[in-house]
């Protein structure tokens, strides 16, 4: 555990991308196996254990120390396995158990116990350890390390170190189980390429750059619509269908009647969408609901009849990698297309419909195509070469996204928490509301980005100043501050008293010119919505 440790110790201080890249990459050329498979599982987020839950952690921190004192360190500290490292008891450690324990062995004895067992099994190795190790052990098991790395950059790590090709890997990811023993066999020369043959595997994405202040002549590149649901890849192999998320999650338990619609042999790359109100969409639309609506489905495991039934999902497809044994990636998308065409014709309409693209005679009349475009399941517009093929990643020149203009909102801050990680320190997550007609202020919305850290530190001290309540760890303010709240759409919702949700809302600026009473109406918010 020490090694992985401080790997953890040090990738949480570490700002470079590079950097962090290094790290990862002399730590798996280093450990042993399967030490290092059991790493990487951790760091791209692919370990799961399921006796050991946050819940199990606060019970046995709660047993050695004072409860109260654990929830105001957990309040100010803003992490619980860091809380809990620095707080679990040091004790002597016997000398029949002072051999140090390795990531296999703790991962290994964890996976084989019950629910029931693993939480006394897992307080005898914390008692063994360190408070680094614990952190590194805590994180690990609860399969949430928030520490700035995300699955694809730990790829490329283990890419970098081994000299092979990362998009190589992640197309192997999925096939393959930790601790990854021919992995690593093949990165190090020892073995070839593991062929997870009959097995749907993931394929790494075709990415778009921003458009920003460029224009492109549409003799070269098409427009197409961009849809406001989830990317998803969908392959069929052997008599199985996966769903695959851009980041390469697996979320076919999500959208069973997705998988169980597809059927085709090949991969295909589409927008994942639920079926809205025909009446109430847009010809461009078409039938798709709100983002809103897509959520009710995002991250079960479980997806009974009734949420089937009442949230029924579809895909719109954008382009086609492979279809009955052919690889088209290599292909221009001219070509793609007219191919995805013939395989959209021969798919279930009520599941699959195809990206429709945009009819405008040049760049400027497409300016105005887009400008007018309001419909809550339109994002904006994609604007792809040609001539081009499907590669992954994002490169220059290829493909563009061009997102609509946001919409912005003057609202009041109402409640703050502290954040997390490097901002656990600060009252940095914003509950924002608007009036309603007889006056209350009601939540619309909460927000932590698109501030710079000196505004952070205004935000901060507005809090400390202005608390007139505590709710745990929530603070009520005083309703005198104004934020300028920027999303990209806002939607119906019954989840919130205020009767609307906000989709990706960002802190455009701090309005302290503003008197809270000129602050935005939920009315108003309310004839936004598409």
């Amino acid at each position: 555990m020490r090694s992985f440790a401080a790997l953890l110790d040090a990738l949480i201080y570490t700002r470079s991308r590079n950097a962090k890249l290094k790290l990862i990459a002399d730590y798996l050329r280093a450990a042993p196996d399967p030490d290092r498979g059991w790493a990487i599982a951790a760091l791209t987020g692919d370990l799961d254990i399921p006796g050991i839950k946050s819940s199990v952690i606060r019970t046995l921190i709660e047993a050695r120390v004072d409860p109260i004192l654990f929830r105001m360190s957990r309040d100010y500290v803003g992490d619980t396995a860091e809380t809990v490292s620095l707080l679990w008891p040091d004790l002597p450690v016997p000398p029949q158990e002072a051999t140090a324990l390795t990531v296999s062995h703790v991962i290994e004895t964890l996976l084989g116990l019950s629910r029931s067992d693993a939480p006394a099994a897992l307080a005898a190795m914390l008692d063994r350890l360190t408070a680094t190790e614990r952190f590194a052990l805590l994180k690990m098991a609860t399969g949430a390390l928030r520490i700035g790395v995300s699955a694809r950059l730990a790829k490329t790590a283990l890419a970098q170190a081994f000299a092979i090709d990362v998009d190589a890997v992640e197309e192997l990811w999925h096939g393959l189980s930790p601790p990854y023993a021919t992995l690593f066999a093949w990165g190090e020369g020892r073995a070839p390429r593991p062929d997870p043959a009959d097995v749907p595997v993931f394929r790494p994405f075709m990415l778009a750059h921003p458009l920003e202040d460029l224009r492109v002549d549409l003799a070269d590149y098409v427009a197409e619509w961009k849809w406001d649901g989830i990317r998803v890849q969908i392959v069929h192999v052997a008599g199985e269908t996966r769903l695959f998320s851009r980041a390469g999650d697996d979320i076919t338990a999500s959208f069973p009647d997705v998988a169980r619609a597809f059927a085709t042999p090949g991969v295909v790359d589409g927008e994942l969408m639920v079926k809205g109100d025909a009446q109430g969409s847009s010809e461009a639309g078409g039938s798709a609901a709100s983002f809103n609506a897509l959520q009710q489905r995002l991250g079960r495991k479980i997806v009974s009849a009734r949420m089937l039934a009442q949230y029924p999902a579809f895909v719109r497809l954008y382009d086609v990698l492979i279809d009955s044994g052919d690889d088209l990636r290599a292909w221009p998308w001219t070509e793609r297309r007219a191919r995805l065409e013939q395989v959209v014709a021969g798919l279930d309409p009520e599941r699959f419909d195809l990206s429709q693209l945009i009819d405008a005679p040049d760049f400027t009349a497409l300016e105005a195509v887009r400008d007018g475009a309001r419909d809550a399941a339109i994002e904006g517009v994609m604007l792809k070469r040609r001539d081009s093929p499907y590669v992954a990643g994002r490169r220059t020149g290829l493909w563009y996204k061009w997102k609509r203009n946001p919409l912005t909102a003057d609202c009041v801050v109402m409640y703050a928490q502290r954040g997390s990680g490097r901002r656990s320190s600060f009252y940095s997550d914003y509950s924002f509301g608007c009036w309603t007609e007889d006056g209350q202020l009601l939540p619309v919305g909460k927000a932590y980005s698109g501030i710079t850290d000196e505004e952070l530190k205004l935000l901060d001290k507005f809090v400390r100043d202005h608390t007139v309540a505590r709710f745990g760890p929530v603070r009520e303010v005083e309703k005198t501050l104004v934020l300028e709240i920027a999303f990209d759409s806002i939607h119906l919702s019954s989840r919130h008293k205020s009767g609307v949700a906000m989709r990706f809302p960002r802190i455009a600026r701090i309005r302290t010119d503003k008197p809270a009473a000129e602050a935005d109406t939920v009315a108003g918010l309310k004839r936004l919505i598409s």
